[in-house]
């Protein structure tokens, strides 16, 4: 699949139309998958099925791994890195007790990496941190090097769920307000954080201000981000009236009973937009 070149967009252009929501009244927009560019299906299969407590599926002539407002996706390509130094730094994930989790990872083989992921001023103890909104976190490092998140959270009655995305970019606060502009996310500023966040139903997208410059998604190990879109076709023409070029445009896939389209954000997120899959058992 070819890709498009990269739609930029000045800040001056972003900031001035931060207002100007592209989404239709009505029109509900929820996060949908993780596609990942992988070397070994089972490996990964192991570590978000077995391992995370994902449940392997069906879908089309493959499997995928669903979780609790998420999909995660594989195509065999080997990643060209992983999710670190890209604009999506890590995914994340939620769960109501984080030790047991954190050991049970430990147990399968994978390293956590949380005293090399936080701030130098938070307290890890044996693998587990507490962010400054009190918040007991750990990171732990998939294969591929796709990087995890784990966060506790005690009242949750699912074993794990999808939690947030978080983007890494020298224009953070631009990155967001692209994204609640695109996507109607409700901004919102964490106490305490360093970065900003907005909010779909379902999962949070933070932003953190990187010091060092970030490449796109594409190619590596999380290739592409997908949000599912109802009345898609719609939608994808109220982006190309905002001068967004699709990288590959709106167009039903019979096989699997959903429509797709491409494009790319203005810092080189890849991002996939879909309707029907939210109709996958």
């Amino acid at each position: 699949m070819k890709r498009a070149v990269i739609v930029l967009f000045s800040l001056l252009a972003l900031a001035s139309a931060a207002t100007a929501q592209v989404v239709p009244a009505g029109n509900p927009i929820v996060y949908g998958h993780h596609h990942l560019n992988v070397t070994d299906v089972e490996a990964q299969k192991k570590f978000f099925g077995a391992t995370l407590g994902g449940t392997v599926t069906k879908f089309g002539a493959g499997e995928i791994v669903k979780f609790p407002g998420v999909l995660v996706m594989f195509r065999v390509q080997k990643p060209t890195g992983g999710t670190k130094g890209t604009t999506m730094n890590h995914i994340g994930f939620s769960v109501p007790n984080l030790r047991a989790t954190v050991d049970k990872v430990k147990a399968a083989g994978y390293p956590i990496v949380t005293q090399a992921e936080v701030a130098s001023d938070v307290k890890v103890t044996d693998g587990i941190g507490v962010a400054p909104s009190g918040a007991n976190i750990a990171f732990v490092m998939g294969p591929d090097d796709v990087k995890v998140e784990l966060v506790e959270v005690k009242t949750q009655t699912q074993p794990v769920a999808l939690h947030h995305l978080h983007f890494f970019g020298q224009q953070n606060k631009e990155m967001r307000a692209w994204y609640v502009k695109m996507f109607g996310a409700k901004p919102r500023d964490p106490q305490g954080s360093v970065f900003v966040s907005a909010d779909l139903p379902g999962v949070a997208m933070n932003f953190t201000p990187s010091p060092d410059p970030v490449v796109g998604t594409a190619g590596r190990s999380l290739d592409h981000i997908g949000f599912e879109v109802k009345n898609l076709e719609a939608f994808t023409k109220q982006l190309e009236a905002q001068g967004i070029k699709l990288n590959v445009p709106y167009r039903s896939v019979p096989a699997i009973n959903t429509a797709i389209a491409f494009f790319t954000d203005p810092w080189g997120t890849y991002i996939e937009l879909t309707e029907g899959l939210d109709k996958v058992q």
